[in-house]
């Protein structure tokens, strides 16, 4: 007995066990070295399987870390609500999990497999005890974590081989997730899957058996639920949610949209529709129902505000930015000219674009986000016969599936369009070869080469576009399947951009739920659109637009 701890102390520690979350909303202040170093000290003071000790600790404050991580967990997250029952998936898409990139710290728990099982003392019978050993350490660090008031939250939302890549782990070193630590931005009462309904907590008698598994009387087993941005901005958006008079989550998706909007942009205007429009060599193979002086007569009709894009734009009062990116002949008129100079290929046989041309479009896309960025939220649209056809192209290079799977009918194809796009798709990944970048983050170079290769100039444009409105803390609402592939690309080359995309809807081309889930995002709308000329994306950001400012109509509770 005189071995035992005091009773306040054990009272203490019951306390601190009772009170431990899985917190997932933080403020930006920051978490000071000392406290990390003792948070990682009482980590290393678990207990180990013959005392080997296999945790390591990654402390990770880098941007562009936390970015990419963040982008990977999102596509985790829409990648398991794929494989829930509805009801589960609902719950899961509903849950915040911003905390990479809100907390201002993130440590990553791995633990050095390399030593082999028999060699360690206790492992030779049962293996896997070197990750509990570095549970148990996840353990001391939460409760820790806890008893100091700081938040923690364990995410495992990831695919383990991306996150081990992004860490360079060498093989043998595997993670257990990622521990975003920070100041809570809340107080949960109770348990964060509880309070929403995920699951409710088992009594003690349910789990507790004597001598043997209790057979006829044992507990249900677990629930199969498997189906055949951010800082101080997002912080005062979500601290002003919480006061309005309306239950939590009651907006779902839109609500969650707005958050993010809310987070990243400060201005509340209808904002800015840009359309990068282009005629594509690549539409002399047959592969569009439309020849490419189309391309032309609509960008006519949108000069003139007739088009649907435009249209669209001017009904909820959107500035109109049009930008000519290559379309045959002669500017036209109420277009800006940005058609670089060089030769055009068709895919198939050449390279879409010089190296030169794409750095001029990127260059000029990234300067037109910025400066409309201050005026509020860009929507992005295109315009340009045989446009799917490339778009294809490019996500089939960065996603790296067969082609069946990334060639869509586009607008009016038949099945002999639709065989003849996927044989040029084939051609031109063919004829790319080893210049087809690896996964994972692009440096500018790839990036220029990629869609000099199988690029377009409005995609070209539009990544630039991306680029320039994450860059000066703007949103971005996509369109459709080419716009989406665009702002892939951006991500791809900078991570953090993904904060700053809004996915306005998913259209009918098959690929671009593909793209949206390399992304990471969820579309705001499904009405099956094949328009283009950015209709999704206005219409998506006319509905943001209009709920801000009705919730600013909604009692609040202070």
């Amino acid at each position: 007995m005189s071995w035992a701890f005091p009773a306040a102390a054990r009272l203490a520690l019951a306390e601190v066990i009772a009170a431990r979350r899985d917190v997932r909303r933080f403020r930006p202040d920051p978490v000071g070295d000392e406290i990390i170093d003792e948070l990682l000290a009482a980590g290393h003071a678990a207990p180990s399987v013959g005392h080997s000790q296999p945790w390591r600790f990654i402390i990770v404050t880098d941007p562009q870390l936390r970015a990419n991580a963040a982008v990977m967990a999102d596509r985790a997250r829409l990648a398991q609500a794929q494989q829930l029952d509805a009801d589960s998936a609902r719950h899961l898409l509903s849950l915040q999990l911003e905390g990479i990139r809100e907390a201002p710290v993130g440590v990553v728990v791995c633990c050095d497999r390399r030593a082999r099982p028999a060699g360690v003392l206790g492992r030779a019978t049962f293996p896997d005890t070197d990750l509990w050993s570095c549970a148990c350490a996840i353990e001391n660090i939460w409760l820790t974590a806890r008893a100091r008031g700081l938040g923690l939250g364990w995410v495992t939302l990831f695919d383990p081989d991306e996150l081990n890549a992004l860490l360079r782990l060498p093989e043998g070193v595997v993670t257990l997730g990622w521990l975003c630590l920070g100041w809570p931005d809340e107080l949960p009462p109770a348990p964060g899957l509880e309070r929403h309904g995920w699951s409710r907590r088992l009594g003690l008698a349910d789990i507790v058996a004597r001598d043997q598994w209790p057979g006829a009387n044992a507990a249900s087993p677990p629930r199969d639920r498997a189906a055949q941005t951010a800082g101080a901005a997002r912080v005062a958006a979500r601290d002003q949610e919480d006061r309005l008079l309306a239950a939590p989550g009651s907006l779902g998706l839109l609500g969650d949209t707005l958050l993010r909007v809310e987070s990243v942009a400060a201005r509340d205007t209808p904002g800015t529709l840009v359309i990068a429009a282009a005629d594509h060599p690549v539409a002399d193979l047959g592969v569009s129902a439309f020849p490419r002086s189309t391309t032309r007569l609509v960008s006519r009709a949108l000069a003139q505000g007739e088009g649907q894009g435009t249209a669209m734009a001017r009904a909820v009062g959107m500035g109109v930015f049009l930008a000519d990116c290559g379309i045959d002949g002669t500017s036209i008129r109420g277009w800006r000219d940005l058609r670089p100079r060089g030769a055009r290929g068709d895919l198939a046989s050449a390279d879409a674009l010089e190296a030169g041309a794409v750095a001029q479009l990127l260059t000029a896309g990234e300067q037109l986000g910025h400066d409309l960025a201050a005026r509020g939220p860009v929507a992005v649209g295109e315009v340009g016969i045989g446009n799917t056809t490339v778009a294809s192209t490019l996500a089939a290079a960065l996603l790296e599936v067969p082609t069946q799977e990334v060639v869509g009918r586009g607008a009016g194809s038949d099945t002999a369009i639709v065989a003849r796009k996927k044989l040029i798709v084939e051609q031109a990944l063919a004829r790319m070869g080893d210049r087809i970048p690896p996964p994972g983050q692009l440096a500018i170079s790839y990036v220029e080469d990629l869609l000099a290769g199988v690029g377009g100039p409005e995609q070209a444009l539009l990544t630039g576009v991306c680029l320039g409105v994450a860059r000066a803390g703007g949103i971005v609402v996509l369109d459709g399947f080419l716009t989406s592939a665009s702002a892939l690309v951006a991500v791809r080359h900078r991570p953090e951009v993904q904060a700053h995309l809004v996915a306005g809807h998913v259209s009918a081309e098959p690929a671009h739920q593909l793209v949206l889930d390399a992304l990471g995002l969820e579309p705001l709308l499904d009405l099956r659109l094949r328009a283009g000329e950015g209709v999704g994306a206005v219409l998506a950001l006319s509905l943001i637009v209009q709920t801000k400012r009705a919730r600013r109509m909604i009692a609040a509770t202070d």
